[in-house]
């Protein structure tokens, strides 16, 4: 992979990038295969993955390979994401971010504070639907639990299906409105008017220690 052009920021690493993209498809599949399951208006979704069966069948599978690969990038930037005293003031001046009044918002690190939260989110998410998809995976699992604790692992399931959804559809929307977060994710560099405007203790950090080489 190409090193950021001359006076460019590296953000994330060929290896971060694909981890994120892999997530990012199988993200697409599970949540078409689910919904294909969900209501009859949709089942034509099925088409997708040969049938109604094998739908049924590579939706658990698709599930668990996005935990596992998740579970990669949660390890690596658990740390970044944790929420401190700015990144809650941060959230409570969501005003001034929607109106892109970013100098009037706290300094943030290399994420902010909307983004650690949706992180968390997520991992909530994530946990919950492995959790409950497990309770009603028919092939393995759902004839070890009572015919109610099934009833409601699908509701469960359902449910934070419908929050992980709407979640990713936040996060694409603020990639898209944030001009140059795209690039970040498919190139892994970012110019450092970017970095500076919108992580401007992050930009500090990270030419600092360019500085320091």
């Amino acid at each position: 992979m190409s090193e950021p052009p001359p006076g460019c920021i590296e953000r994330y690493d060929a290896s971060v990038r694909i981890n994120h993209w892999i997530v990012a498809i199988s993200f697409v599949l599970v949540a078409l295969s689910g919904l294909a399951l969900f209501h009859p208006a949709m089942f034509w979704l099925t088409s997708l993955f040969g049938g109604g069966p094998w739908a049924r069948i590579l939706h658990p599978f698709i599930g668990c390979f996005m935990v596992a690969a998740f579970s990669l990038l949660g390890v690596k930037f658990w740390r970044e994401n944790l929420l401190h005293r700015r990144d809650w003031i941060w959230l409570r001046k969501i005003k001034e971010v929607v109106n892109n009044r970013e100098e009037n918002l706290p300094e943030v690190g290399r994420y902010n504070g909307g983004q650690k939260l949706l992180f968390f989110v997520i991992i909530g998410c994530l946990v919950c639907l492995l959790l409950s998809g497990i309770v009603i995976w028919r092939q393995y699992f759902s004839a070890y639990f009572a015919i109610d604790v099934v009833r409601w692992g699908a509701l469960v399931h359902a449910f934070f299906g419908f929050v992980l959804i709407c979640s990713i559809i936040v996060h694409i929307y603020a990639g898209v409105w944030v001009k140059g977060s795209i690039r970040a994710m498919t190139r892994g560099w970012v110019t450092p008017r970017w970095a500076r405007k919108h992580h401007r203790a992050w930009f500090r950090e990270v030419t600092k220690g360019i500085q320091q080489r």
